[in-house]
């Protein structure tokens, strides 16, 4: 019988991602004793800043969003939250082996059983998103193995080698896109002047489907630390407790990685093959 708790890392690009992508599924296991912790790459600090989008100097923005993203992840529960102070907009442009290193020496610390991160697509093809993904698989896959050593002079740098049982990303299917963007706006950017937007997962492609109902207040409470972004927001507030448990009431994820289990049965546990 395991005589420690379960440990989940979620590794993500911006404040607010934690919230709004992920609240639902942190907030669900800190309940149930699960360790969570959060790596966060940029402070946002190219974020909107006020119900207007005021501008402030980078520097500040970056403070007062690093402050909400702590707010908020005391409010899902989560145990410890870490910065990599990459930039905004430019998580995409951080040399690969830095990453990697950044990654895999809270991977190494932390020693997760469990970490979820975005997808492939970044969800709506966002860069920071993409990268992330990257990194952070490149990252699980590198911290098992004793060949790659951190020569960074830190205490991190002799930690030994960390095997990572599962990894999960983001796969929200049509119906969570369509509630997502009803109560906030189409996502769409534009990257090198291409058009990039939501594309749902296929159905039959979600591996894993966390209900977590009962933690839609919990995810609410944690959105509305994020007073900066609320102008994007605020149409929330009118929503219904049906049109709330739409956005907030499951988690869809593809299982990237496993070493515990595999197959076609939908997991409804992120853990599922561990316990």
């Amino acid at each position: 019988m395991r005589g420690q708790p379960f440990k989940l890392l979620a590794v993500l690009a911006h404040p607010d991602d934690e919230s709004l992508g992920f609240g639902g599924t942190l907030a669900k296991y800190a309940a149930e004793n699960v360790e969570t912790y959060l790596v966060t790459a940029t402070r946002g600090e190219r974020g909107r800043f006020g119900a207007q989008g005021k501008s402030a100097g980078i520097e500040e923005v970056g403070r007062v969003r690093e402050a909400e993203l702590r707010a908020a992840a005391a409010v899902l529960g989560i145990r410890e939250v870490s910065v990599l102070g990459y930039p905004d907009g430019g998580v995409d442009r951080i040399d690969s082996r830095t990453a990697i290193r950044d990654i895999l020496s809270h991977i190494r610390r932390i020693r997760p059983d469990v970490v979820v991160t975005f997808g492939p697509d970044g969800a709506y093809g966002h860069p920071d998103h993409i990268a992330i993904s990257q990194f952070t698989t490149a990252a699980v896959m590198c911290a098992a193995d004793a060949r790659y050593r951190l020569d960074n002079g830190s205490q991190a740098g002799s930690l030994p080698p960390h095997h990572v049982s599962k990894l999960h990303c983001l796969a929200w299917r049509n119906d969570k896109w369509e509630a997502y963007q009803a109560a906030f706006r189409k996502l769409t950017s534009i990257v090198d002047g291409v058009p990039r937007q939501a594309t749902p997962w296929p159905d039959w492609a979600v591996t894993t489907e966390i209900d977590t109902t009962s933690y839609w207040p919990t995810v609410w409470r944690a959105v509305c630390c994020h007073q900066t972004q609320m102008s994007i927001y605020e149409r929330l507030e009118t929503l219904s407790e049906e049109q709330q448990k739409m956005l907030w009431g499951s988690q869809q994820f593809y299982r990237l990685y496993s070493s515990v289990n595999g197959g076609r049965k939908l997991e409804t546990d992120l853990f599922e093959g561990l316990r």
